[in-house]
């Protein structure tokens, strides 16, 4: 055997002993060495959805395990690749020719602590002549994050930023909301379009925790906290990312506290985010608080179904991957909590294709999405949906269903079908072919109609509420 393949073995072995059965047969089993040189390992993978998912949840693990086989030199590297015999897993050849191409280089593994390093300057003079590392990940550009109402704010103002940081109102900006909604995605990007701007910018994204143990290290060294304030002091955006992590660390705090004071009077920009507004952070100064709350904070909120399919459709796109619009549709409308399971859901359906060797369908994605959703609740029918919504305006099943537009029919059908988009199984297609032979474009444009009534109709939207609850409680 050869030595690559033995030391993948090892590690594969090490690895199934870390995860359960499931997510080692969806992430680790598709991967295949292809080579070893000079302690750097390259491993293929199905698609780069694979790459971003194994990043995001499992480089620890590998990180840990490739250093047991080959010391803490060593390194990996990603070639994205398709498994041959999955027909769904298609590579358009004009617009992506080079997606089987290159390894994707992960430059963690050189270093000690395994996390990406800002260059240490704190001592080196000449700051403005350094070329620093923003620490930006080009994939989190704008062209990558989709706008929909859930954004639209803090998206339009990250560019006005990136145009003139420092210059606009927006100074600070804090962005914050749940997890994995894309706070992350949007702050990097703001560097990365900064930095396409202004080249001469000096632009660092990082992490709360690393901007602290950079902290703790310099005042372990009695004599570096002064170069420690210096080095931020002379940069020109700082983006910290997840701020809420400085909570109960007093010292931090003062001394961010500084860094931002001396920022914002010379014109520089910050980028904040955290996982809570300002107003509910707990173990925060008030007089940090208090200049958070001085820029724009932007909240980050859950996406529609509109723009979960966007989202969906623009991954599929720069992955060179086709998908039928139903099966798309159906992920959308069962994935809601965030967009990191959006796109973890895609991934392990791509996994799955590859491994059973199976076309992507509406019947795949449903058995795939039962071992990652909670289905227990049962789901709730047309007919159940048909039957309230008749009951409510008082209407018979015939006249819901006809073709007449009078607004006392029109409307209430319209009801169903939001209704029936947001609480069924159901591609928009079977929908409308179920309320009169409807097409899709009909269903979901009534969705849109009625999300827009119930943003600007406060009575309108009660109703709908109330049959909401009504669908809820009711005895099936």
């Amino acid at each position: 055997m050869e030595e690559y393949r033995k030391i993948w073995a090892n590690c594969l072995q090490v690895i199934k002993d870390n995860v359960n059965s499931h997510a080692y047969d969806t992430w680790f089993a598709p991967i295949v060495p292809s080579r070893l040189i000079d302690n750097v390992l390259t491993i293929e993978v199905p698609t780069s959805f694979f790459y971003e998912y194994l990043e995001e949840h499992y480089i620890d693990l590998l990180r840990k395990t490739l250093r047991k086989e080959l010391g803490s030199g060593a390194k990996l590297e990603y070639s994205v690749n398709v498994v041959n015999g999955a027909p769904s897993l298609k590579y358009p050849t004009q617009n992506q020719p080079e997606i089987k191409n290159p390894g994707i280089p992960y430059p963690p593994y050189s270093n000690t602590k395994g996390e990406p390093q800002i260059l240490n300057p704190f001592i080196i003079p000449g700051l403005k002549k350094l070329e620093i590392p923003p620490q930006l990940n080009p994939e989190y550009n704008f062209a990558n994050f989709i706008e929909g109402k859930c954004n639209s704010l803090a998206r339009s103002a990250g560019l006005s930023i990136a145009e003139q940081p420092g210059k606009t109102a927006f100074n600070p900006i804090f962005i914050y909301g749940n997890s994995g909604l894309g706070k992350t995605h949007l702050a990097q990007a703001i560097g990365i379009e900064t930095k396409k701007l202004h080249p001469d910018k000096i632009v660092i994204y990082l992490d709360a925790r690393k901007f602290e143990s950079q902290y703790v290290d310099a005042a372990i060294n009695k004599n570096k906290v002064n170069d420690f304030l210096y080095f931020y002091q002379m940069i020109d955006v700082l983006i910290i990312d997840d701020i809420h992590e400085f909570a109960g660390k007093t010292g931090t705090q003062n001394t961010f506290f500084h860094i931002f004071n001396h920022l914002q009077q010379m014109g520089k920009q910050l980028v904040l985010t955290s996982d809570k507004p300002p107003v509910e952070l707990q173990g925060v100064e008030q007089r940090l608080l208090s200049r958070f709350k001085c820029g724009l904070f932007a909240e980050l909120e859950l996406p529609d179904l509109e723009t979960r399919i966007a989202i969906l459709k623009q991954k599929i796109y720069n992955d060179g991957i086709v998908i039928s619009d139903e099966v798309i549709e159906y992920l959308a409308s069962n994935i809601k909590a965030n967009i990191r399971e959006l796109r973890g859901a895609l991934v392990s359906l791509l996994a799955q294709s590859t491994l059973l060797k199976k076309e992507i369908t509406v019947e795949l994605a449903s058995e795939m999405l039962s071992k990652l959703v909670n289905t227990a609740k049962k789901e709730i029918s047309l007919d159940q949906i048909i039957k309230i919504v008749c009951e409510r305006f008082g209407l018979t099943l015939e006249k819901l269903l006809s073709q007449t537009k009078k607004r006392e029919i029109a409307l209430p059908r319209q009801i169903a079908m939001y209704l029936s988009l947001h609480y069924t199984k159901n591609s928009s297609a079977y929908i409308g072919a179920q309320f009169g032979g409807k097409d899709h474009t009909t269903v979901i444009y009534a969705g849109k109609h009625i999300k827009d009534l119930m943003d600007t109709d406060t009575e309108f939207r009660n109703t709908v509420l109330n049959l909401e609850k009504k669908m809820k409680i009711s005895e099936f």
